[in-house]
């Protein structure tokens, strides 16, 4: 017993002094450390940041502005010298920095918006770029404390960084670095994940870190860190932590007997993992899941650290390493005990702003289930217009130079036939109009549409992916031209990973919402299919209508109902809505979870969205609530299976923790995401939100846990405080937290929760102090029992038949487009 507390003592007593002293090792080439806008020089650890004024020769803006942090601006958890004092840029400003090094160096920007009596900080907005490499673009700080950290591979003499406050508007900074890299910390080029596996080229990239992070549950300062890196703890990204265990053994890291120093990872980081909850079961096979926001249309760089430390050393370990549900590593070994390994990969995060990375039990024979990740770095890299700002993402899809390169030689060797080619081909071409027009002759009396001409509606029939029952929704490219006054920027209402959204006008002054598709998405294509065959199967008042769709010249436009108020995320926070009171809460609650009833129930196969959330929540001008957006909805399970096998698809922050890590989705996989939606209109605040501190970060585990703790007055939105009824409010929890379970089969069906919302409703009663007097009569239809929703009275629920209103619109487009053609003749 003696023995183990002295070795205690040793690692968690002597290790941290020698850690701090393993960080004065590395002495780079290179080192600038400035605190802006301070008169002093600021140490922090064993660094000294060196004072603004002193480095006036460094600095070119037209004016020398200060300032100083108020004594309450800083939060205490954030409460570091060089947060206190910034420069303000005015105008176009200049730092030059002489290198003596080439290659890799770090940029560290330090940004805290404080308030003072003169200035709000977080009211500035400019744009920072690196040589020709842009950072930032219309940057506004807010929240917390943050750093952004940049890696650019110098090949100049000089390094400029340039602020560029944006019209009407000033730049900030509290602090940087400049600091030049050892070389074998970021390497020239990476394996890319997918079935080609190319090297990815990154000498001449920039790259900016998205996320560093140690496994074990537990956060790395810089000071133990050779390279002053920050390593945040992994707990706030695992999608289930009841699937993991945290796992500490520094003791056993030995970087003698490997290629890996400690430059590429501390002792803290190699010796901390996360493993797999398994038990000594072959047939048990479930995957640890971490979920990182990015942004789509880049290219990110990905670092795994690996070491095993597990006590006692399993005779072999095996295991799978998964980058967005693709192999990056396939039974990957690591059976030798106590040595740093990494590997690097690259993946594109294409439609969805989410990267998932698992590992879960390999299929090598005698081998238990099990796995284990020390660290993970994932950096962001520059695209073809040298940006790493979200604005300018680019199209997904590129044509690589290996198939230019095809379509050369094919070209070559087409050249020596072409005449006889094209004759073939002007033979083939007559032949085949002749038989396009008997076909045309024979459907055109399906399109009705203002000013389309004949050869539209032959380009619109050859090129349809849609099946030949949904021709009547159709309409031709040149209607929605003239409802969308030609995709006015002026009619933009919303942008999402499918496309822009356009309000639009018919001809008989019908408005309704136009979702234009991004050009050239392959994934864009399956969800524009499956979202029309989905919408034109049902008709519900609770669920958003289709009014029609083009495929034309190669487009994917929807057309759906207008829903005036917008969605129901930005009546909760970050826009200038209108705040909603409690009742309309409720209401909109139930609205929303009957349509997700008659999805479930309403037909022989259950519908699951997979995509819940409050951005696709849609309020119309009374704020009754439609679920909008079937693009990735799956048909359920048949009638004797429990779930269906399918790939991972959805929104981070509301994805079901257990078809994350299975791959198998039920209804209750909706239910999980409408319990997260629940908790949103309860808090008024985003699932996710890096701005608040560590604890608050993910809103669901935040609010279980201030539930357990009887601290749900924490939670609750400022807006409702004191508008819902006691009993009312905790009929509400009860009911979230029971839709949120980590097991399907613990969570309710829709149905039952559908039933709690509406009790929690008459809990509530009636009460005019909620400040609209109109909401008590907003739903006539709120107790309405849920046996009442059957296949049988869709049309009642709907209100009215929308092939009804489909056809009136026909007849009206026929009236103008007859009039139109009176007046030409």
């Amino acid at each position: 017993m003696m023995r183990i507390s002295t070795y205690q003592f040793l690692i968690r007593v002597l290790l941290p002094f020698c850690l701090v002293l393993t960080s004065l090792e590395f002495d780079p080439e290179d080192k600038y450390l400035i605190d802006c806008g301070s008169l002093d020089d600021t140490s922090v650890g064993d660094r000294v940041f060196l004072a603004d004024s002193l480095n006036s020769s460094t600095l070119s803006t037209p004016e020398k502005i200060f300032l100083n942090a108020s004594s309450n601006s800083i939060p205490s958890t954030y409460g570091k010298a060089l947060y206190q004092t910034a420069r303000i840029y005015n105008g176009t400003s200049r730092y030059p920095f002489t290198m003596k090094k080439k290659g890799r160096h770090w940029i560290r920007l330090y940004f805290f918006p404080f308030v003072n009596q003169y200035l709000n900080l977080s009211t500035s907005k400019f744009s920072v770029s690196a040589q020709n490499f842009t950072l930032l673009k219309d940057f506004q700080p807010s929240g917390a404390p943050t750093v952004k950290e940049y890696s650019l591979n110098m090949t100049d003499d000089i390094l400029v960084l340039t602020f560029t406050p944006s019209t009407n508007s000033f730049a900030f900074l509290n602090a940087l670095e400049v600091i030049s890299l050892p070389n074998e910390l970021i390497p020239s080029g990476a394996k890319t994940v997918d079935s080609n596996g190319e090297n990815r080229n990154l000498e001449r990239q920039a790259l900016e870190t998205v996320a560093r992070i140690n496994m074990g549950n537990e956060t790395v300062p810089p000071q133990n860190d050779t390279l002053w890196r920050l390593w945040t703890s992994d707990s706030t990204y695992l999608a289930s932590s009841a699937l993991v265990v945290f796992v500490s053994n520094i003791g056993f890291v030995n970087y003698s007997s490997g290629r890996v120093s400690e430059n590429i990872g501390p002792f803290s980081v190699y010796g901390t993992a996360t493993k797999l909850n398994t038990v000594s079961d072959e047939g048990y096979m479930i995957n640890a899941t971490w979920l990182f926001h990015v942004d789509h249309g880049f290219d990110y760089f990905v670092r795994f650290h690996f070491c095993n430390i597990l006590n006692p050393v399993p005779d072999n370990l095996y295991f799978n390493v998964f980058l967005n549900y693709e192999f990056a590593a396939k039974d990957l070994n690591l059976s030798t005990s106590g040595v740093p390994y990494y590997m690097d990969v690259v993946t594109r995060a294409d439609s969805v702003d989410q990267l998932s990375v698992s590992i879960g039990p390999s299929s090598v024979l005698n081998t238990l289930p099990n796995g284990i990740l020390n660290g993970l770095e994932i950096m962001k890299v520059s695209n073809s217009k040298d940006s790493l700002d979200a604005s300018d993402a680019e199209s997904q899809f590129k044509t690589t130079t290996s198939k230019s390169k095809v379509w050369v030689y094919v070209g070559s060797a087409l050249g020596s036939s072409v005449i006889v080619i094209v004759l073939v081909l002007v033979f083939a071409l007559l032949c085949r109009r002749r038989r396009r027009k008997h076909m045309v002759h024979s459907t055109l009396d399906q399109y009705a549409m203002t000013g389309v001409s004949t050869e539209e509606k032959e380009h619109s029939i050859e090129s349809s992916i849609i099946s030949q029952s949904k021709r009547g929704y159709r309409f031709p490219f040149a209607a929605v031209q003239v409802a969308t006054d030609n995709f006015s920027e002026s009619q933009l209402i919303g942008v999402g990973g499918f496309g822009k959204v356009y309000k639009g006008a018919l001809s008989d002054g019908t408005k309704v919402a136009v979702k234009r598709g991004f050009p050239q998405s392959r994934q864009g294509v399956a969800e524009f299919k499956t979202e029309i065959e989905m919408l034109s199967q049902f008709r519900h008042r609770h669920l958003v209508s289709l009014i029609g769709y083009c495929d034309e010249r190669n487009e994917m436009i929807i057309i759906y109902e207008y829903m005036e108020n917008g969605t129901l995320k930005d009546h909760l926070y970050g826009s200038d809505q209108p705040k909603l009171n409690w009742r309309h809460r409720l209401q909109i609650c139930i609205g929303s979870a009957r349509g997700l009833h008659y999805l479930h129930t309403g037909s022989n196969k259950a519908i699951i969205h997979r995509d819940v959330k409050s951005a696709n929540i849609l309020l119309d001008e009374n704020l009754m609530a439609k679920v909008a957006d079937f693009g990735i909805s799956k048909t359920g399970p048949e009638f004797d299976q429990t779930h269906v096998s399918t790939a991972v698809k959805g929104s981070f922050g509301y994805l079901d923790p257990e078809y994350l890590t299975t791959q198998q989705l039920t209804d209750k996989s909706d239910v999980y995401s409408f319990g997260v939606v629940m908790i949103e209109i309860l808090c008024g605040r985003p699932v996710i939100d890096p701005s608040q501190p560590r604890e608050r970060v993910n809103l669901v585990e935040w609010a279980i846990k201030c539930f357990s703790m009887g601290g749900m007055e924490k939670l609750v939105d400022p807006h409702i405080e004191g508008q819902a009824k006691p009993e009312s409010l905790m009929k509400f929890k009860e009911t979230a937290l029971k839709c949120l379970a980590d097991l399907g089969a613990n969570r309710p069906p829709i149905g039952d929760v559908l039933w709690n919302l509406e009790a929690a409703l008459q809990l509530q009663g009636s009460d005019q102090r909620e400040g609209n007097e109109q909401s008590t009569n907003l739903y006539s239809e709120t107790r309405v029992s849920t046996a009442q929703f059957s296949m049988g009275s869709v049309d009642d629920l709907a209100g009215v038949s929308m092939g009804r209103v489909f056809s009136q619109m026909v007849r009206a487009e026929n009236a103008v487009d007859q009039s139109q053609k009176d007046t030409n003749i």
